[in-house]
């Protein structure tokens, strides 16, 4: 009895990851993350929060290992400034690099991250005025591996990432919210 019911369970076991295996096939070789929020200050006072990404460290959700190494380097802000940090197994190791910088409507940069494992995505940040107050568009996109078709076929990545993304968002707009009120 024991024996059936071992082979049964080994068999399910089996039948799932080949299930999963099936599945990850069939997602895209690429990966999208996006989300919005509208902030009640001028373009030109939001910009600089986002291309200088020592100002980022203010409002970054990825902050959070008070241990973790970080290292500045190029310009302080725009294009060649770069970013690199070593922490913890919440936040991992790599770097970010501001490869365009369009005042005051878009940054854009390189993520490449070493660990926990590798990858190499593009980030955007847009800037829409919209009356008094901008929408600011925070993006991710790049290649998926085969083990992130794995990954992402058991974890909502775009609902992590993205809700990662909500929380950076937010700290921006009090933020800016903040430094526009203080400014008058």
């Amino acid at each position: 009895m024991l024996k059936k019911a071992v082979i049964t369970l080994a068999t399910f076991l089996v039948l799932g990851i080949v299930a999963v295996l099936g599945i990850a096939a069939t997602k895209p070789d690429t990966f999208y993350v996006q989300r919005s929020t509208t902030i009640n200050a001028s373009q030109e006072k939001i910009f600089p929060l986002i291309n200088e990404l020592r100002a980022q460290s203010s409002w970054s959700p990825f902050e959070k290992d008070p241990d973790m190494k970080r290292t500045l380097s190029g310009p302080v802000s725009g294009k060649g400034a770069v970013y690199a940090w070593d922490g913890n197994r919440e936040v991992g190791a790599g770097s970010i690099a501001i490869t365009d910088s369009v005042e005051p409507r878009k940054v854009t940069l390189a993520l490449d991250m070493t660990r926990p494992f590798a990858a190499h995505n593009i980030v955007e940040f847009t800037l829409q005025p919209v009356g008094d107050a901008t929408t600011v568009t925070w993006a991710m996109h790049g290649p998926q591996p085969f083990i992130g078709k794995i990954i992402s076929t058991v974890i909502d990545c775009d609902k992590m990432v993205g809700a990662m993304f909500e929380e950076g968002l937010a700290k921006l707009k009090v933020l800016a919210e903040k430094q526009t009120t203080s400014a008058r």
